[in-house]
């Protein structure tokens, strides 16, 4: 078992109702230092908790603490220690960005100049230019690097790289490794499991509203083996199969790695053992 005094967010039992879809009673942890992904294809309810978490919208269930303190309380202070970024984030479009700035470092008495202006420097930020001339890859860069200025210590990312081109999710892929570096953590909501498969540590999987894994990326992908299949999938590979995925020539069909037996199997990508596990579910 993890020791618990490395736990910086606990979430116990989140829940959330909504006519015709359910946030079914979310427990987990955030340890310092981690990369954790939150995977789940959309409206799996990944947005509905990060919302819950943060406050956004109404909890009908459940507590969340940071270092075992319930956000509720001291919330000013705590919330300065959580940075929020979102894809779908807008700012004054029309403003600087020493603008914008500078109204936000006024809601945060331990904003620290210095390290806006090294990550502004970091990132090739100029204060100069507004949020309409910026691509979406820089503007997720502001918002790390207002966050990192008043003290963030938990980044919770919702689709960050959603729409950027390869080199920009690239970019921020590394931007995350090194808040990692730096000790900090990160809650790294996507759907592009490609970028989670370069930095996290953890996943947590989400479908229906129902936590369905967390555990370590490693032990997770570990557990599943992908066997192609030559025309239709035999019987005695259906009957282990968690999933089978039509291909050009038949198809693709996950498999536990302790059920591989004579199969001749292959390493299961992230993104495969996800869509296979969806399939499925949908069967």
């Amino acid at each position: 078992m993890e020791n618990s005094s490395d736990v910086l967010l606990s979430v116990r039992g989140l829940c959330r109702n909504y006519p015709g879809f359910q946030l079914k009673s979310l427990t987990f942890d955030l340890r310092e230092g981690k990369i954790t992904g939150f995977i789940g294809r959309n409206g799996a309810g990944k947005t509905t908790a990060i919302n819950a978490i943060l406050s956004f919208i109404r909890r009908d269930g459940g507590e969340v603490f940071f270092r075992g303190v319930p956000l509720t309380e001291k919330e000013t202070d705590l919330r300065a220690k959580i940075g929020f970024v979102s894809a779908g984030m807008t700012y004054y479009t029309s403003k600087p960005l020493r603008v914008i700035t500078k109204v936000t470092k006024s809601f945060y008495p331990g904003w620290d100049d210095g390290i806006y202006q090294r990550y502004m420097r970091l990132f090739g930020l100029s204060e100069d230019k507004t949020p309409s001339s910026l691509s979406n890859g820089m503007k997720i860069k502001y918002a790390l690097v207002l966050a990192l200025s008043h003290g963030a210590e938990l980044f919770i990312l919702d689709e960050p790289t959603s729409g950027l081109d390869p080199v920009s999710r690239e970019e921020l892929v590394e931007i995350f490794l090194r808040l990692r570096d730096e000790g900090k953590t990160v809650l790294f909501s996507t759907h592009i499991t490609s970028d989670l498969e370069k930095c996290a540590d953890r996943i947590l999987l989400i479908r229906e509203g129902s936590l369905q894994a967390d555990e370590a990326l490693d032990d997770f992908r570990r557990k599943f083996r992908i066997a192609e299949i030559t025309g239709p999938v035999p019987p005695q590979i259906k009957r282990v199969s968690r999933g089978a995925c039509r291909v050009r020539d038949g198809f693709t069909v996950l498999v536990p790695g302790d059920e591989c037996g004579g199969l001749n199997t292959r390493e299961a990508s992230l993104e495969e053992i996800i869509v296979h596990l969806e399939k499925e579910a949908d069967q």
